[in-house]
């Protein structure tokens, strides 16, 4: 193992199997990169970033949510209590929550998905529209007067 240490506080240590571990004393962060082309950060609130070769990164946050950033532009997020959000490439958002809810985000809609069947949607315009499970129908128009209530 060879190390090096700077002026500024920094220590390099090279490693037989070539990982090169670097520590900025002012950050009070580690980083190392493995000989695979892995690079992992840790920082002093326990936040750990894990940067692979093909430009996939996965953030663990403190609170142990785990970000993923793909190199396409794909976004997923875990959260701890199950809750899970991705983000395509054009923004479109999808959260699905620990209680089999669900939830799209587009620039056109916003919809909530129920575990019963249940679908509401509310469009850009402000238009509201409810499907039941039964096959009720229910559409109120942007200042929330139902215009449309099929049963």
């Amino acid at each position: 193992m060879t190390t090096i240490s700077f002026f500024n506080g920094d220590v390099k240590k090279i490693m037989p199997d070539q990982r090169v571990i670097y520590y900025y004393a002012d950050a009070q962060t580690t980083h190392t990169a493995y000989p695979d082309g892995l690079e992992v950060l840790q920082f002093p609130n326990n936040q750990i970033e894990k940067h692979y070769p093909d430009g996939t990164q996965e953030i663990v946050f403190p609170d142990h949510t785990v970000k993923c950033l793909y190199s396409d532009g794909f976004k997923e997020t875990f959260f701890p209590d199950g809750t899970v959000v991705k983000v395509e490439k054009n923004g479109d958002k999808t959260v699905v929550f620990s209680n089999g809810q669900k939830e799209v985000h587009t620039a056109q809609f916003k919809r909530r998905e129920y575990p019963d069947g249940t679908v509401k949607t509310v469009y850009c315009n402000g238009r509201q529209e409810t499907k039941y499970p039964t096959g009720r129908v229910r559409i109120k128009d942007e200042e929330g007067n139902i215009i449309l209530d099929k049963k």
